[in-house]
């Protein structure tokens, strides 16, 4: 029995509730790739700071050891830089791709068309560029962590003993 008797027989309602129970599988991914955007575009920020902060200490020191260190220390942001650029392309084409498979799927219900093998390419594409973003993203945070090690280690040489 429909629960609206006399209004939409029991098939329609369940090709409605279908439709709407498969648009909001690409609107939550989009949610969750729009906070990660933002994670990145946070992070690229801080680092690019560090950047900026690191050039001008490099401007104003005139020792030869942290100079050095100072190079190898910028050197190893913009890598980092690097990282996090491929991070948000990949997370920008991935939630492309999660608005495209949504448009695909409000055309193929519209048109009542096979768009599968649309559907199946863009969110494929959509879940591909997701983890690639999460795969250069753990690469930044590995890079990151590692010049965390690097740079308490050179502090630690560089105090005074005593």
């Amino acid at each position: 029995m429909s629960p609206f008797p006399g209004l939409l027989p029991d098939e329609a309602v369940d090709s409605v509730a279908h439709l709407i129970q498969t648009a909001l599988t690409p609107i939550f991914m989009l949610s969750g790739i729009g906070t990660l955007l933002n994670l990145f575009n946070t992070r690229l920020a801080r680092v690019s700071d560090h950047i900026e902060k690191a050039n001008e200490t490099l401007e104003t020191t005139q020792e030869k050891a942290k100079r050095h260190y100072l190079h190898q220390h910028i050197r190893h942001l913009h890598r980092r830089t690097l990282l996090l650029d491929a991070s948000i392309l990949l997370g920008a084409v991935g939630g492309a791709s999660t608005c495209g498979a949504a448009f695909v799927l409000f055309l193929g219900s519209l048109r009542d068309s096979s768009v599968a093998s649309w559907l199946v390419v863009m969110f494929g594409l959509a879940l591909a560029c997701t983890v690639g973003a999460l795969a250069t993203f753990l690469c930044d945070s590995l890079l990151a962590w590692h010049g965390l090690r690097v740079t308490t280690s050179w502090a630690r040489s560089v105090r005074p003993n005593g």
